[in-house]
């Protein structure tokens, strides 16, 4: 495997780590209604299991209401159940043939428990990309002790490497701050 190769590979899974941390923040409840909120709850539908967004249209027409309308009306009580199941602490409410959640105000309690929970999502995060960055540097020395790249090529690819690493932790925490400010927002 060549230095690129391997550089090239290390960068896609330092940036699918940073994506998937971001996309699991979307998860997280604030006051503001966001459809990601909801959309990978998996509800009991024709004999399998399937996420709401596979079920329902999704929107937000207001900040802190979120509208499901099910593409088939049978699925209202089904995604009812899903949506109560889950420990989101929300309450949809069946409205003729749509459910609609409105989001309560947050406690400070409740907000300073989502932060620690981001936090945690983003510890993991770094960990992942740490991972990535570890098993990069294995392949170069590998490589190295192989004989097909120089001791120069190799330490200029670990601070190639390093430079990727800083990289995508720093767009994790700005991202982590960005949703930091998010849930404290009143």
């Amino acid at each position: 495997m060549s230095i690129d190769d391997i550089i090239l590979e290390a960068e896609d899974k330092m940036t699918k780590s940073a994506e998937f941390v971001h996309h699991e923040f979307g998860g997280v409840r604030t006051s503001k209604a966001s459809p990601t909120l909801v959309e990978n709850l998996m509800v009991d539908a024709y004999g399998s299991q399937m996420r709401i967004r596979e079920l329902a249209g999704i929107t937000t027409p207001e900040s802190r209401i979120i509208l499901i309308q099910p593409w088939d009306i049978g699925m209202l009580h089904p995604i009812e159940k899903a949506i109560q199941k889950s420990n989101l602490g929300l309450n949809p409410a069946i409205d003729k043939k749509l459910i609609r959640i409105v989001l309560p105000e947050l406690s400070q309690e409740r907000r300073a428990e989502l932060i620690k929970v981001v936090r945690k999502m983003a510890e993991d995060g770094r960990v992942a990309i740490r991972h990535v960055r570890r098993e990069a540097i294995e392949q170069l020395k590998k490589e190295s002790k192989a004989g097909t790249i120089t001791e120069d090529q190799l330490a200029a690819a670990e601070k190639e490497i390093q430079k990727l690493t800083d990289q995508s932790i720093a767009k994790l925490d700005e991202h982590l701050a960005h949703k930091d400010k998010e849930i404290m927002t009143v």
